[in-house]
């Protein structure tokens, strides 16, 4: 997961690794699961397989954010809003390659892969990356696997021995569910309207 999140936001731009920490966690959701010692790790795996490269940035500030700890780059932040940063070598940034442009293309529409609800998310996040057919099917996958889970937890509330607070806690996950199965069906209701515009619009022509 943590791979297709940083082939996706290289997709738009490079990044130091501290950037990609702070979008990690912005825009995608991911703070509590990241940390430096897996971003970089990762960088390091996904550039000895092509999928990115490092290239040195020309603004020489950026330097002062290669720490290696959360502590330490927001310390360096807080240094640079006193300094100018002159002096300062360049330092790396990384840019995704074709074959890593392939690579999160394949990883981002691969089924198999959506094993939770936070790849699912990650997966939204991204999905203008994806083609309408394939969000329609991340739509629907999710769809189905949360009104299997509802069922189950609607059947686990008959159990007999079950006492007040358990069910409150099993109807509050099924009540989430239930939440989270609206905004999925908004999700699929705006493609499909996608789809029919675009439908319109081809057949005017």
């Amino acid at each position: 997961m943590l791979d297709i999140a940083i082939l996706g936001l290289l997709m738009e731009r490079d990044h130091h690794g501290y950037e990609l920490r702070v979008q990690l966690r912005e825009r995608l959701g991911l703070a509590s699961n990241v940390s430096f010692g897996s971003i970089y790790p990762a960088l390091a795996r996904l550039e000895r397989h092509g999928s990115v490269e490092t290239v040195t940035s020309p603004d020489g500030r950026l330097n002062a954010l290669s720490t290696g700890s959360l502590s330490g780059e927001r310390a360096s932040l807080r240094s640079l809003r006193t300094t100018s940063g002159l002096g300062r070598r360049g330092r790396k940034v990384y840019r995704i390659t074709e074959r890593g442009r392939q690579e999160f293309a394949r990883l981002l529409a691969d089924p198999t892969t959506i094993d939770s609800g936070r790849s699912f998310s990650l997966r939204v996040a991204l999905a203008r990356y994806l083609t309408p057919a394939l969000r329609v099917t991340l739509l629907d996958r999710r769809r189905v696997a949360l009104l299997e889970r509802l069922e189950e937890l609607r059947a686990s509330t008959q159990a007999p021995d079950l006492d007040a607070y358990a069910r409150a806690v099993i109807e509050h996950g099924a009540r989430a569910i239930e939440f989270e199965l609206a905004w999925v069906d908004e999700l699929r209701a705006q493609e499909h309207r996608v789809e029919d515009k675009d439908s319109f619009a081809s057949d005017a022509s």
